[in-house]
């Protein structure tokens, strides 16, 4: 079994990244138009070195607010989009692991769809003390028990 971690703060280590990004004052039609989204995120994506393995979208509308919500798994973990048009408001998540770095996909998709009102906040997922792990594994060697 092979393991990467990724050393962070304070001598931290991590499985990967978790970009939660809200953004505000987004016009009405692209927060309605589901094809674009989903496809701006798999190009974003693609465009930073990960792997899109499926997509799916979804319009709502009829028995609830305005919006959609667009989904896009990769080899690395995945990207989604959920829309409320009636407040201009895109909630995005952007996770993966591994070596691909989740702000360069976001700043790929920032750019394609021009947001400009934004707050981004990064989680990193499974974080635990560089200490607690053997020195092979958290250099991305082997570890077996």
């Amino acid at each position: 079994m092979s393991i990467v971690a990724f050393r962070g703060g304070l001598g931290a280590v991590h499985k990967g990244q978790h970009l939660l990004i809200d953004c505000r004052g987004v016009p009405r039609d692209l927060c309605l138009n589901d094809k674009l989204l989903l496809k701006s995120m798999a190009d974003a994506a693609e465009e930073a070195g990960s792997t899109v393995i499926s997509q799916i979208r979804y319009k709502f509308g009829i028995d609830s607010p305005p919006g959609c919500t667009a989904i896009v798994m990769l080899d690395e973990s995945h990207c989604s989009v959920h829309t409320y048009a009636d407040l201009g408001l895109i909630a995005m998540d952007v996770f993966t692991c591994g070596a691909t770095d989740p702000r360069q996909i976001w700043e790929n998709l920032r750019s394609r769809l021009g947001l400009t009102n934004f707050t981004v906040s990064c989680v990193h997922r499974f974080e635990t003390s560089a200490s607690s792990i053997p020195l092979a594994v958290a250099a991305g060697g082997e570890f077996s028990r």
